[in-house]
């Protein structure tokens, strides 16, 4: 006779060797909790970690440049809120996405950019085809061509063909652009310069925020306004227009100079995407092919989009951003 029930020994051994229960859905709730209390510590907004809109804007194509990711002036919020509400088939990427050479500098990078380059993998791993045109300010990149990261393919240059059959060249255009190319020293002093600038204008950017008004850039106007610089941007223009004749393409598709157009240059059209830390634009293709400017300088919540109905996220498709270190 034993002293104790040995089948209630043996039933909690059975039990402690049984392996744990996978994770249940409050704690895979709780580990995005924690993921969006750190985003929102690294300065991201809590409305852009909700569920993405239901409605979002179907693109044949989207093209863009310029984001400058590293630097203090790039609307990162703003590109990451158009991104969650416009998806395309295929994106390209035309360009000064990663600022190489402000990074080179000093370290320079939030919650906020790294949200924009999730949300880019999440568009790959959702079906989007992702191509990646690198620019001066990537130029690393260049050394990577004909590879795929990720999902995303890196390339020099791209011909792209609209639904209506125009074929039309991508680069980032700085190979137009004769100070990067042959004075490459005084195009690293001009990016200094235009980094003060990019500072005065996040300034008052904030300024106008608080007290309700819309955004404006004081270095685009500056730009606009500067005899020099509006005959730099009007010869660049012209300098890749004719190298797309040359070409025998349709158009030209690029960034770079930070000014965002659309325009006909004797039957070649000039398509320039603009930026993320001046004019906040992006090139769109619809499905007739027909190519447009998309601005947004104002974010969904501000605007008639506020009202569209959300979906319910799915437990893998939230926005998770850990805190940059």
């Amino acid at each position: 006779m034993t002293l104790f029930d040995t089948a209630l020994l043996d039933k909690t051994r059975k039990a402690a060797e049984m392996p744990s229960p996978p994770a249940t859905k409050s704690a895979k709730k709780a580990r995005k909790e924690a993921a969006r209390a750190k985003a929102r510590r690294g300065g991201l907004d809590e409305r852009l970690l909700g569920p993405r809109p239901k409605h979002r804007k179907q693109h044949r194509t989207l093209f863009l440049s310029d984001i400058h990711l590293g630097t203090p002036g790039c609307k990162a919020e703003l590109l990451l809120d158009f991104l969650r509400h416009n998806d395309a088939e295929t994106i390209y990427l035309v360009g000064d996405i990663v600022d190489g050479w402000r990074i080179k500098r000093s370290w320079y990078w939030n919650a906020a950019h790294n949200a924009v380059v999730q949300e880019i993998l999440r568009k790959s791993r959702k079906g989007s085809s992702v191509i990646y045109v690198p620019g001066n300010h990537d130029e690393a990149l260049r050394d990577y061509t004909g590879l795929n990261f990720g999902g995303i393919d890196v390339i020099g240059e791209a011909i792209h063909e609209t639904a209506d059959g125009r074929r039309f060249l991508v680069l980032h255009g700085d190979q137009f652009d004769s100070v990067v190319k042959y004075a490459k020293w005084l195009a690293h002093l001009g990016d200094r310069a235009y980094t003060i600038a990019l500072a005065l204008n996040n300034w008052l950017h904030e300024v106008r925020r608080f007290f309700n008004l819309p955004y404006w850039s004081l270095s685009s106007y500056l730009k606009n306004r500067v005899k020099n610089a509006v005959e730099y941007i009007s010869n660049y223009e012209h300098a890749v227009a004719r190298s797309a004749r040359e070409r025998g393409v349709d158009g030209v598709i690029c960034g770079h100079i930070h000014h965002a157009e659309i325009r006909d240059f004797d039957g070649v059209l000039y398509c320039n995407d603009g930026d993320w830390v001046e004019s906040c634009t992006a090139l769109c293709e619809d499905e007739g092919g027909q190519l447009s400017l998309i601005t947004w300088q104002t974010f969904s919540w501000d605007t008639d989009l506020a009202h569209i109905e959300r979906e319910a996220a799915d437990e893998d498709e939230a926005t998770l951003v850990p805190t940059a270190a």
